[in-house]
C-alpha cells in the first residue's frame, strides 16, 4: 500500500487530556487507574476513568447528543490543536471528501442504562425525554463528531469489540486509495457503563486489582474509557520525521465467541498482513505495543502469535495498566504510544507488571527505555476473533 500521512493526533483517557498528559503519564510510570466507586457499581475492581466528564458541556446545536461518549469525543477533538488540522484538511480538500470512521463498543449506552431508572411503572415506557438515536444509537458518536467538524464526507461506526477503533484504519485507507476521499479523522470513543462493568464481571473476567499484563500472576482486566483520534491523508507531502501508517493487517480466528485461538493463529495472521502491506520483516520492527489484556488465555494466546513471528527480539509492553482497557477505543489509544514512541524515541514500560509469566517468551518490558525507533506495531484483538495490527513508521530523511 501507499502509506498514509497522519498529519495530526491526539488522545484523551484516565491518564490526562491530549498527549502532553498521557507522556508525561507514561514517562512517569504513572497508572491511571483507582479504585472507586462510579454510578451505581458496587464491584472490588479498579477502573480507568477519565475526570470532568460530567462538567463538560456539548456545544449548543448539538445538544440533543447529550451523553458521556459524546461529551468524552468533544473534549477529546478539543486538545493538541486536533479540530485545527481538520478545518485545514477541510478547506483544502472540501468538506465532502473528508471521511470520519470510529470505533466504538457501546456507543452511548449508558444514557439508555440511566433511561431505564424512569421507566413508567405502569406501561415500562422510557422516558420521552431520552433521545435513543442521538446517544445510545451506535452511529451516534461520528454522527456527533461529523457535525462537530463541519464534515460531509462518507461516515460510519466499526463496533468489533476491541479491534474496532484499529479496523477504522483499514476503511479509510481503502476509501483514500480507491479516490473516494482525500483525508479520514479515524480513532475511538468509548465511555463507562453498567452493561461492560457488569459484563465482564459475569465472565469472571474483572481483576479485583489494577491489571497486570503478562505477570504470572494476571487474573484480569481493568476496564477504562477513553478517546483517540488521528487525521490521515495522501503521504505526498509527507517530511522527514513524519509518522506514516504503513501497515494494516486484519484476520478473524473463527474459533470462539470470546476466547482468542489458543496458539494464537488469528493474531499471527494480523500481524503478517501488515508487515506484507508494508513490505517489511520481522526484525524490522522496533516496538510493539501488545493488545495485553493481562487475562491468562488472551495474553498467552498473544504470546504465542507474537513469539512465532517475531521471536523474542523486539520490545513489547501494554499500556492498559496505564489507562485499563479501554475497549472499543483501545485501538486509537494504542495507535497513539505508538505514535509517541516513534515521535519521542521513547518505549513504555508496562506498568504494574511485576514478574513476566516464565510460560510467555516475547521481551517484555518491566521499564521504560528511550530508544529511537522506524517501526512500531499496535495490535488490537476483538472478542468473537476479530484481530487487527496495525504498522506506524517514522519517515526516513
Amino acid at each position: 500500500m501507499q502509506p498514509l500521512l497522519i498529519n495530526t493526533f491526539t488522545v484523551t483517557t484516565a491518564l490526562g487530556r491530549g498527549t502532553a498528559d498521557t507522556l508525561d503519564a507514561l514517562r512517569a510510570g504513572r497508572t491511571g487507574l483507582q479504585a472507586r466507586r462510579w454510578d451505581t457499581v458496587d464491584l472490588p475492581t479498579w477502573l480507568g476513568e477519565v475526570d470532568g466528564l460530567n462538567a463538560v458541556t456539548l456545544r449548543a446545536d448539538l445538544q440533543e447528543f447529550d451523553c458521556r461518549n459524546n461529551r468524552l469525543a468533544q473534549l477529546a477533538l478539543e486538545q493538541d490543536g486536533f479540530m485545527h488540522s481538520v478545518q485545514v484538511a477541510a478547506q483544502r480538500y472540501g468538506k465532502k471528501r473528508v471521511g470520519v470512521f470510529l470505533g466504538s463498543s457501546t456507543s452511548g449506552i449508558l444514557s439508555s442504562e440511566l433511561a431505564y431508572r424512569e421507566r413508567d411503572p405502569v406501561s415500562g415506557a422510557l422516558p420521552e425525554s431520552h433521545n435513543y438515536r442521538h446517544t445510545h444509537n451506535m452511529f451516534s458518536v461520528a454522527d456527533f463528531v461529523r457535525r462537530y467538524a463541519d464534515l460531509q464526507g462518507p461516515t460510519s461506526v466499526v463496533s468489533t469489540a476491541c479491534s474496532s477503533s484499529a479496523k477504522v484504519f483499514g476503511i479509510a485507507q481503502r476509501m483514500i486509495h480507491c479516490g473516494l476521499i482525500d483525508a479520514a479523522v479515524v480513532g475511538g470513543v468509548d465511555s463507562l457503563c453498567l452493561t461492560t462493568l457488569y459484563g465482564f464481571n459475569s465472565l469472571q473476567l474483572l481483576s479485583s486489582r489494577p491489571c497486570t499484563p503478562f505477570d504470572a500472576r494476571r487474573d484480569g482486566i481493568s476496564i477504562g474509557e477513553g478517546a483517540a483520534f488521528m487525521l490521515l491523508e495522501r503521504a505526498d507531502t509527507a517530511r522527514a520525521g513524519d509518522i506514516l501508517l504503513s501497515g494494516i493487517g486484519e484476520s478473524s480466528d473463527a474459533h470462539h465467541m470470546s476466547a482468542p485461538h489458543p496458539e494464537g493463529l488469528g493474531a499471527r495472521l494480523a500481524m503478517q498482513a501488515a508487515l506484507d502491506m508494508a513490505g517489511l520483516t520481522p526484525d524490522a520492527v522496533g516496538y510493539i505495543n501488545l493488545h495485553g489484556t493481562a487475562t491468562p488465555s488472551n495474553d498467552a494466546a498473544e504470546d504465542k502469535g507474537v513469539t512465532a513471528l517475531f521471536g523474542s527480539t523486539p520490545p513489547c509492553s501494554s499500556t492498559k495498566g496505564h489507562t485499563g482497557h479501554t475497549l472499543g477505543a483501545a485501538g486509537g489509544v494504542e495507535a497513539v504510544v505508538c505514535m509517541l514512541a516513534l515521535r519521542e524515541s521513547f518505549l513504555p514500560g508496562g506498568v504494574g507488571t511485576t514478574a513476566q509469566d516464565p510460560n510467555l517468551h516475547c521481551n517484555y518490558m518491566l521499564e521504560n527505555r528511550d530508544q529511537p525507533i522506524a517501526h512500531a506495531l499496535s495490535n488490537s484483538f476483538g472478542f468473537g476473533g476479530s484481530n487487527c495490527s496495525l504498522l506506524f513508521s517514522r519517515k526516513a530523511a
